[in-house]
């Protein structure tokens, strides 16, 4: 059955793929933001400001060793492990310790899924290895129901939830980027989305603009939402406060033919 969405006052109907096949074990679940923090570019800064948002840290496979580094224990370290030194796994107790070793899917992935909160903040997932930074992405269109905010070094990238107003200013980049074939509608933009058919193939909407506050709705899961790092807390706030999310059935099943780090 197709889902039914009002946009802005019209009615879209679109057709959603059905949910990822791999099946999820819950391993942490908490009633606050987590920070998963993997094993690519993390600065410090990038540390401070996700844990002073998102205190509890499950480590992604290598990213232990940046959180040891922090002089951090993380509450979970989740991966297969193949990029974490035994002497680093030592220092982490045994029931910390949570061992994925199914290799259809990214460590990030195995991370996001296991982890039930509001919404997650993700560091050490952009920068580095392009490979790995569009992984990443795809990891966040596979778990839309999931929400999950990546720190890049001066934005944040997420899923563009269903509907979302933000406290913009006149300026501000906002980039909108499809993963799928999707529609939306928007007030507070520069050059206004209602209407158009995007598609990573055809159209895509980076370096729009902010003319002040914005409100954006989407039809289905499927587009990057990439704003300024400043509007981390307020991304956070929306899902942590109950705002739109998707649910389970939104996120489109996509098959991993060959293994993948």
């Amino acid at each position: 059955m197709p889902d039914t969405v009002s946009l802005c006052g019209d009615i879209v109907v679109g057709r959603q793929l059905g949910h990822v096949g791999i099946m999820s074990k819950t391993i942490l679940s908490s009633s606050g933001p987590v920070t998963l923090l993997g094993g690519g570019h993390a600065s410090a800064q990038d540390l401070t400001d996700a844990l002073t948002i998102a205190g509890t840290l499950v480590a992604v496979d290598g990213g232990l060793v940046t959180a040891l580094g922090a002089g951090i224990i993380p509450d979970a370290v989740v991966g297969d492990m193949d990029s974490a030194p035994p002497e680093a796994l030592a220092r982490v107790p045994p029931d910390r310790q949570h061992r994925v070793s199914e290799q259809q899917s990214t460590d990030f992935d195995k991370a996001l899924r296991s982890v039930d909160a509001p919404v997650v903040i993700g560091a050490g997932f952009c920068g580095g290895r392009v490979d790995h930074q569009l992984a990443a992405f795809h990891t966040l269109l596979v778990r839309a129901d999931r929400p999950c905010i990546l720190l890049a070094e001066k934005e944040v990238i997420l899923i563009a939830p269903p509907v979302l107003s933000l406290n913009t200013v006149a300026g501000d980049v906002v980039s909108l980027f499809p993963l799928l074939a999707v529609q939306g509608c928007s007030r507070g933009l520069e050059w206004p989305i209602d209407g158009l058919s995007f598609d990573p193939a055809r159209l895509v909407g980076t370096s729009n603009r902010a003319n002040g506050p914005i409100h954006i709705e989407i039809e289905r899961a499927g587009m990057l939402l990439i704003v300024p790092r400043g509007y981390l807390t307020a991304l956070v706030a929306h899902f942590v406060q109950g705002g739109a999310r998707w649910p389970a059935r939104a996120a489109p099943h996509i098959s991993r033919p060959s293994p993948s780090k």
